[in-house]
């Protein structure tokens, strides 16, 4: 199959990495994969890997005609047979060029916490949680797949990072402290109410213990960030806080941890370089990963809204932190075991062989032409919606910059979708 990959944005980010290093896995399997969209950090990732990229015009509003025009040309020149976009605008634009370009296929993967409603229920979709592909069957969601986020377990551990000792000198010097390490985007939506609460449970726990917090990544709250650090680290007389700002490469970040805290790729990515893994979520929720609390981290994803099982937001934070600075046994078996979840069920050879079965079958079974008319027609209208909704909140000053993850299935589906296991 020739395969065109479509990411959201090229930034560091788990959505985009999940893409790349599924696109280069099926294609060490014989198939060609061609890598579209604006440059980024992750472009060299890419070429590492060994994947051609095609740089994508400036898009403007999304869906942008532009981009459309771009992957039209691209898909006829290549003879591309699947266009996978990424979460909701790359799925836009690839499923317009492939109404224009005879005999290829549109596919989007949303890893986001929940879909937007305008992606046609006629479009094969993949989703990252069993929670949320439930969600979408019971809203009559025909052709959604689960496809979880998959890690390179041979790549991301500390035997094959390069680099790490320079990481280590830059920003985890060799002091006796405990690197409590954090790979995000610095995003107003899902992400900042975690680091925030972070930074200010590392700074309470740095007067009893030596402890660091390293925060890798940038954004569009890399401003507040910076400067809630900055009043940390003069409080404190250490750097208690680090930002290393966007690493091309996070893995060294990873390696120097001791703790990682994290939520979806960034957690997986954690576990397989073999750390103790806290999973962030929204409304104080924190919960450590461990044998008990695996089974709800399956269901839902790697992910919480509300109190976890320590208490709510620094409560919470503070008692499991506490629990791990004080036991390293503690640590030292939940690094191992974090790494058995990923090798047993998020390998990328898996993964890679899963979506090859699932393009195959968008291309061979095709919806009914009345089936994706209406579908496109129910889709249009909602995205209409969509948008007036949002000039609308324009000119109210409120606007939500990520508004999908910002009303995630976790928040919004009732517990009886869940399975027993996971509600006790």
């Amino acid at each position: 199959m020739r395969i065109l990959v479509y990411p959201h944005d090229l930034r560091m980010g788990g959505s985009q990495l999940n893409a790349i290093e599924l696109g280069a896995a099926m294609q060490q399997m014989g198939h060609t994969v061609i890598l579209f969209g604006q440059p980024g950090p992750l472009v060299e990732r890419a070429s590492e890997l060994g994947l051609e990229f095609i740089a994508a015009p400036l898009p403007g509003k999304r869906p942008s005609p532009r981009v459309i025009g771009a992957l039209v040309h691209t898909v006829r020149e290549r003879r591309i047979d699947i266009v996978h976009g990424y979460e909701w605008p790359p799925a836009l634009e690839c499923l317009a060029a492939s109404k224009l370009v005879r005999g290829t296929t549109a596919v989007a993967t949303v890893m986001s916490m929940a879909v937007a409603p305008f992606i046609p229920k006629s479009m094969p979709l993949m989703v990252g949680t069993e929670q949320i592909q439930q969600w979408e069957v019971s809203r009559r969601r025909r052709n959604v797949h689960l496809m979880e986020p998959p890690v390179d377990t041979r790549a991301n551990q500390a035997s094959a990072t390069t680099g790490l000792e320079v990481f280590k000198r830059q920003f985890a010097p060799s002091d006796g402290s405990l690197n409590v390490v954090c790979v995000t985007r610095l995003a107003k939506e899902l992400k900042l109410e975690g680091i925030l609460c972070a930074m200010d449970v590392v700074r309470l726990l740095s007067t009893e213990w030596p402890i660091r917090l390293i925060i890798a990544g940038t954004g569009p709250a890399a401003e507040e960030v910076a400067g809630l650090a900055a009043g940390i680290n003069a409080a404190t007389g250490r750097d208690t806080v680090t930002l290393t700002g966007e690493l091309s490469d996070p893995r060294p970040a990873y390696a120097a941890a001791d703790v990682v805290l994290g939520m979806g790729g960034s957690a997986l990515r954690g576990l397989s370089f073999a750390k103790p893994l806290v999973v962030q979520g929204e409304r104080g929720f924190w919960e450590l990963l461990t044998p008990d609390s695996l089974p709800a981290f399956l269901w839902q994803g790697w992910y919480g809204s509300g109190p976890g099982t320590t208490g709510a937001g620094r409560a919470g934070l503070v008692s499991i932190l506490h629990a791990l600075l004080e036991d390293r046994s503690l640590r030292n078996a939940l690094g191992p075991f974090g790494r058995t979840v990923v090798e047993g069920r998020f390998s990328l050879d898996a993964a890679a062989q899963r979506q090859t079965e699932l393009y195959q079958r968008f291309i061979s079974v095709r919806p009914g032409l009345p089936f994706a008319l209406w579908a496109e027609a129910t889709a249009l209208s909602r995205y209409s919606s969509h948008v007036v909704r949002r000039r609308y909140q324009r000119l109210q000053g409120r606007q939500a910059a990520e508004d999908f993850n910002a009303r995630p299935v976790a928040m919004t589906s009732t517990g009886s979708n869940v399975p027993k296991a996971v509600k006790a």
